[in-house]
């Protein structure tokens, strides 16, 4: 079912931050803070809640357009975006919807004539790596040391960097 759903991308505002931060935190070993995404929607990052476009959906179901599906938070600069936060619901994984949500970034990108999208990701995340890899992204860098300390071991986990080209000439 989620397969089939038009997404819609919705600014993301303070009011969605209960929903957003419960998806957060159940989704990542270090997960922001309220305070993070409230700074990110103060400096006027791009930030988005993902929900299924209304199409007459029973209410409570995952086709229910108040469903929050997923959520990304985008850095403009000069010349790129920069994708700094992107998650889906652990109950919507593996069925499409982040391969549509980089899409749609790239879209985005492509609108305002941004050439290339930027990323980091930790190299303990396969999946995200498989994804973006099988979207085209490349390997460009290493930034040492980046995630926080893991609080079993102590140790920080440094973050891939990634990076597409978006044809601008369409």
């Amino acid at each position: 079912m989620a397969r089939t759903a038009e997404l819609a991308f919705l600014p993301m505002q303070g009011v969605d931050l209960d929903e957003v931060l419960s998806i957060e935190q159940i989704s990542h070993a270090h997960p922001w803070t309220r305070g993070n995404f409230n700074d990110s929607l103060a400096a006027g990052h791009w930030a988005y809640c993902i929900r299924p476009e209304s199409d007459g959906a029973q209410p409570g179901t995952y086709l229910d357009p108040k469903v929050l599906w997923a959520y990304c938070v985008l850095y403009p600069a000069v010349d790129e975006l920069h994708l700094l936060n992107i998650t889906v619901s652990p109950k919507l994984r593996r069925l499409g919807i982040a391969a549509r949500i980089m899409n749609a970034i790239e879209g985005i990108a492509a609108s305002r004539l941004m050439p290339r999208i930027i990323l980091e990701v930790r190299p303990s995340n396969i999946p995200a790596i498989t994804l973006y890899e099988s979207l085209g992204y490349q390997t460009i860098g290493v930034r040492k040391a980046y995630y926080p300390a893991d609080q079993t071991t102590g140790q920080r986990e440094d973050a891939q960097v990634m990076a597409k080209s978006i044809n601008l000439a369409q």
